[in-house]
């Protein structure tokens, strides 16, 4: 037997960024007390609007499975004495299972004769337990805080009016909340602000969206307003920019959605587009619209929550209401062009960046220098990199960043331009906050990447510098994020550049840090660690980052040329038996001290298998040095391969450990060269299985 489900509590409006989340929690809390209490089902269906969240559960099984027990009690031959009686161990074991002396029963458990009791236990009814299952589901919402209301003691997110609970047509006995379960929804809150009735689980959605006017499904009200956004859009000859996370939000606040379309004045078209999106999607949450070319266009979409029989009423209440907040934004667009980035500079001497660390101007100094030195290491162009560096934070102080923190960085490359700053220049002030998240772009111009570059190890070196470093739970600084961004510019821009060299700079502009000599080594090894998760991500083995770590090296595109051909290398059938023969020429090499220098010398080869090997690696010497030089690690690596064959010979016919002397040193010589071979790339051996 089994019934569908349903629940929904009904409150105030919950928080519309919260909604999607506090949805996906409810369900998954109630799949899993579901699953754990064995109960069946076909499917589950969360629903979320700004009034209720509910679930339902399709053909929930009406009870828990039945079980048979199997207790296995002391070994036959005490349970029993000689005359067959049960003894005190075996009165014990009946008692506790609740067996008469006399069923007693001794079966074999695989190793020896033992009393058994086999137990069945009928299952429970469904409706017994569905409390349980839904308070335990609601206590457990993320919500970062619960409030009170009126003289209650419960505590929610928002005060909670109504909780339908419902197995079939059946109401279940339930209390949660202080509410007592019925079958009694409410509609939308204009449209149908009446009690519901629901006569059965399953006809939960149908009836709120064709009588309550409440579409209660969360995905289908997101496809109902993107659909009507792209239709409104198309009205005015333009396309809706439909940014996911306004979606989840705009689909958070609305039951019954309808789409309208608004315009604002041309003039506003000035300001910076960034700065008009801005204002429209965070302040009002509105899609705006762009042309065929992607430029901005005075439209603007709304999603009202309510559908009028004059809807312009509507649409020029909200153009009302925007244009004060564009005006806004025209007038501090325009009050800031009147000062210069340069000018602007000496009010960042009064604002702190870190209390150790100096004010924001004292960053921009440090961020100058290092961009000139790093512009000098790329043969770019100083001049710009230093202008860049001096600027690069002057848009703090700007109204348009004070009004729209999300235009720091894009002010400023506005404001450059209108200053008559270089191109380059101008472009840097936005692009130092690129890549601003995992994925994003990263910068066009090479003097942006070097102030992304320069401002990000400047703030790793300085906060690391005073022992702020990031803890597993805390990283108030993002030097995780600040540190994959260095990796990605240096990679992706394939630029040749020391990280160890770069952090040495950074570390001497800092004056008051508390960390000494080890700070440069302490930073790196903490950006090479991000640097193994991001390729652990990209599902390349540990031990193959490991094999190039082994070298010290400290120049990330290198790094990341070395892991991809090390990675290739360890895919080729050659592969592991090579790595195994390093690893133990590495062991021999250690125990025996030998010389990195040593010689080989011809007259004292002597087996066939030496001489093959010895005439093998000369010759691939020969063919991968050039490729070394080039960096082209992958073919290196391909060609080595070969030596599998005479490598294995070697070891299966010749005895390093000669008692010669000369022959000893000789062939250790040639197991050096040999190993040298591959360590201008990795230390292979890394590649070698662990043993258990």
């Amino acid at each position: 037997m089994s019934a569908d489900f349903l629940v929904e509590l009904g409150t105030e409006e919950l928080p519309p960024k919260a909604l999607k989340n506090l949805m996906a929690s409810f369900a998954e809390t109630i799949e899993a007390n579901l699953k754990a209490e064995e109960l069946a089902f076909t499917a589950i269906k969360p629903f979320a609007a700004p009034r209720r969240l509910a679930v339902l559960v399709e053909n929930l099984a009406s009870e828990t499975p039945s079980k048979e027990l199997v207790v296995w009690g002391p070994p036959a031959a005490i349970a029993f004495d000689k005359e067959g009686q049960p003894t005190k161990a075996a009165l014990a074991f009946a008692e506790k299972n609740g067996i008469a002396p006399s069923e007693l029963k001794a079966e074999s458990d695989g190793k020896a004769e033992k009393l058994v009791a086999r137990i069945s236990t009928t299952g429970k009814k469904t409706v017994d337990l569905l409390e349980a299952v839904v308070a335990d589901a609601l206590a457990k919402l993320p919500i970062a805080k619960r409030m009170k209301w009126g003289a209650k003691r419960e505590e929610f997110v928002r005060p909670v009016h109504w909780l339908v609970m419902l197995f079939g047509s059946d109401v279940i006995n339930a209390s949660v909340l202080g509410l007592t379960a019925g079958r009694t929804s409410r509609g939308h809150r204009f449209h149908y602000n009446n009690a519901i009735e629901l006569a059965r689980a399953s006809d939960y959605a149908s009836v709120l969206k064709n009588t309550g006017y409440v579409v209660a499904d969360f995905a289908e009200r997101s496809a109902i307003i993107k659909e009507q956004v792209e239709a409104e859009a198309k009205k005015v000859g333009g396309v809706a920019v439909i940014d996911a996370s306004l979606l989840d939000e705009v689909t958070a606040l609305v039951e019954w959605p309808v789409a309208l379309t608004g315009k604002f004045e041309e003039r506003f078209l000035a300001v910076p587009s960034e700065a008009l999106i801005a204002s429209m999607k965070e302040h009002q949450k509105y899609f705006h619209v762009v042309d065929a070319n992607g430029k901005l266009k005075n439209n603007f979409i709304t999603v009202a929550n309510i559908h009028s029989k004059d809807a312009s009423q509507i649409i020029d209440g909200n153009e009302r209401v925007i244009r004060p907040r564009l005006s806004d934004a025209a007038f501090f667009f325009e009050t800031d062009k009147k000062t210069t980035l340069a000018a602007l500079r000496e009010r960042l001497k009064t604002i702190v960046f870190q209390a150790q660390l100096g004010t924001i101007f004292e960053k921009t100094e440090r961020v100058a220098k290092l961009a000139q030195f790093i512009a000098g290491k790329l043969n770019a162009d100083e001049k710009s990199a230093i202008r860049a560096g001096e600027l690069c934070k002057s848009d703090l102080v700007t109204n348009m960043v004070g009004e729209f923190d999300d235009m720091q960085g894009i002010a400023g490359f506005y404001y450059a331009l209108n200053d008559g700053e270089n191109a380059e220049v101008a472009a840097a002030m936005n692009e130092q906050y690129m890549p601003r998240f995992a994925g994003d772009q990263l910068p066009a111009t090479t003097t942006g990447t070097i102030i992304a570059l320069a401002d990000r190890i400047d703030t790793i070196s300085g906060i690391f510098g005073i022992g702020q470093q990031p803890t597993g739970s805390k990283d108030p600084f993002a030097l995780r994020r600040a540190s994959i961004a260095v990796l990605r510019l240096l990679v992706e821009k394939k630029l040749t550049l020391d990280l160890r060299e770069l952090l040495t700079f950074a570390k001497a502009q800092h004056k008051n840090l508390t960390i000494g000599d080890e700070l440069v080594e302490q930073v790196l090894g903490y950006m090479l660690d991000r640097f193994r998760a991001m390729f652990e991500d990209a599902n390349i083995p540990a031990e193959v980052f490991q094999s190039v770590t082994a070298k010290q090296l400290s120049q990330p595109l290198d790094i990341n040329q070395r892991v991809l051909a090390v990675n290739e290398f360890s895919k080729l059938p050659q592969a592991q038996a090579l790595a195994a023969a390093n690893k133990r020429v590495s062991n021999i090499l250690a125990k025996q001290n030998a010389s990195t220098n040593a010689v080989v010398h011809a007259n004292l080869l002597q087996e066939e298998a030496e001489k093959h090997l010895a005439s093998a690696i000369s010759a691939k010497a020969e063919l991968v040095t050039p490729l070394f030089a080039k960096r082209e690690y992958t073919k290196a690596l391909a060609a080595l391969a070969d030596l599998q064959q005479p490598v294995d010979a070697f070891f299966d016919s010749v005895m390093v450990m000669s008692d010669d002397p000369a022959l000893q040193q000789n062939r250790l010589a040639l197991l050096q060269q040999l190993r040298g071979l591959f360590l201008e790339v990795a230390d292979i051996s890394y590649l070698v299985p662990a043993k258990n």
